[in-house]
């Protein structure tokens, strides 16, 4: 038998994230596991618009290498994960405050079904990734008449 440690707002948390997810859906929230280990989840911001050939995504991550983010796209969801990590701190160097919050992230996004998903691309420019989501070119189809047999 394990030992789960208890957390009596858990639940309002839940709740807040229910009843309205854009407010209070991208805070960072302490997290707790299993075996007693915590720290914070976070998440990235995300815009997202759409123009005439594509949707785009763009997420702020000042202070992540390219090299620590994984984009995937699978059965219509397209997910963003990654690592913000530790700076080493230098001698003679001490904090007075913390604002940034480190550790891993996960961002997933469900795309609607007119999208190419082979032609997905991403580049990251001034901490911000942006992901390219070509749309489907619809088929013009012409009208015509159709001659009863």
């Amino acid at each position: 038998m394990s030992l789960i440690r208890w957390e009596p707002y858990s639940g309002a948390d839940d709740m807040f994230e229910r009843l309205a997810p854009s407010l209070f859906g991208r805070w960072p929230r302490l997290k707790t596991t299993g075996n007693g280990d915590g720290g914070v989840e976070w998440a990235p911001s995300a815009d997202i618009s759409e123009t005439d050939k594509e949707f785009l995504i763009r997420a702020e991550l000042p202070a992540v290498k390219k090299e620590d983010v994984k984009v995937s796209f699978d059965r219509g969801t397209l997910t963003i994960e990654g690592e913000r990590k530790h700076h080493k701190e230098e001698k003679g160097e001490k904090f007075h405050r913390m604002e940034t919050f480190r550790g891993s992230f996960l961002r997933t996004f469900t795309l609607p079904d007119n999208v190419k998903a082979e032609a997905i691309r991403c580049e990251s420019h001034d901490g911000v990734l942006t992901v390219h989501i070509p749309k489907m070119t619809a088929a013009v189809v012409q009208p015509r008449l159709i001659k009863i047999e």
